[in-house]
């Protein structure tokens, strides 16, 4: 097989606890990803000249900085690849809404080549490589729902019930350097246990300070509201709450006004990605 393509699912924080800051700038957190049913997706073509060429370009990210291109690359340097791919980009995740897209893009980058060349390694070995790209890649790489901690990147495998989730995006894109480094933000948050975990505990520490800086999202939280406990996932902007069925979320989205982009999803506890890759790859898909 030559060309393949795979999901690129985007994921929501249902909490995040920031429980101290280290002394490199890092912050030490806990948070629990829920892996959605909903995402981009990502279309493979390898070819023999090692030229690694990406069709789609994301307004303000120049080619090189672009984490599909960047795990590209990195996955070749690890295993001295001598393949090379054409890969094209359906945008859906919105960028800057805290939903992981760009992870997402780049672990989906890293085993989908690990399969199509044939590069034999294992999903640790994938998820070491993804460290060096982000936080945020390794839990896309392993495929599973996780409490998460350190600086996100320590994982524990959870199921989490998979509810339907509304989720919100307004018309702002949030600079995570930014809210990390306000003076504001909570940073001694208390750590919790994953044996203790309740959703009476789910806040999100960075939220009151984005409410602040970026007024719509606090709108967005405001009108979601009316529906149930709403909070933002990662540094923003994006908003969310849970419904009981897919009708119930539907007939919310439905309402949603027209200023803001949104979109219904199922929580996942395995990845769309993993799922896919199991049917194409039968025998041929990274070890976990």
């Amino acid at each position: 097989m030559s060309a393949v393509t795979l999901p690129s699912p985007a994921k929501l924080n249902l909490f995040l606890h920031i429980t101290g800051r280290r002394d490199n700038g890092y912050h030490d957190l806990q948070t629990l990803f829920q892996l959605l049913d909903y995402g981009d997706n990502l279309t493979f073509k390898a070819n023999t000249t090692s030229k690694i060429t990406l069709s789609a370009s994301l307004d303000g990210v120049d080619a090189n900085d672009n984490l599909i291109i960047r795990a590209a690359r990195l996955l070749q340097d690890k295993t001295s690849c001598k393949q090379g791919c054409a890969i094209s980009l359906d945008k859906r995740i919105p960028m800057g809404g805290g939903l992981g897209g760009g992870s997402s893009n780049a672990a989906t980058t890293l085993v989908g080549l690990n399969a199509l060349w044939h590069c034999g390694l294992s999903l640790e070995d994938l998820a070491a490589m993804g460290r060096e790209l982000g936080a945020d890649v390794p839990v896309f790489v392993q495929g599973n729902s996780a409490f998460a901690e350190g600086i996100g990147d320590v994982l524990t495998p959870i199921d989490i019930p998979e509810q339907w989730y509304l989720v919100i995006t307004p018309n702002v894109q949030v600079s995570t350097a930014e809210i990390f480094s306000h003076p504001q933000l909570t940073r001694n948050s208390p750590p919790i246990k994953i044996r203790a975990l309740s959703g009476v505990q789910y806040r999100n520490d960075c939220q009151t300070v984005v409410e602040k800086s970026y007024p719509a999202v606090k709108q967005a939280l405001e009108w979601i509201a009316d529906y149930n406990n709403p909070l933002m996932t990662g540094t923003g902007a994006s908003v969310f709450c849970c419904f009981a069925n897919q009708t119930e979320a539907q007939q919310a989205l439905d309402l949603v006004p027209k200023q803001w982009s949104a979109f219904i999803a199922r929580g996942e506890n395995r990845s769309t990605l993993h799922q896919q890759l199991g049917k194409i790859f039968t025998g041929a898909s990274p070890s976990g």
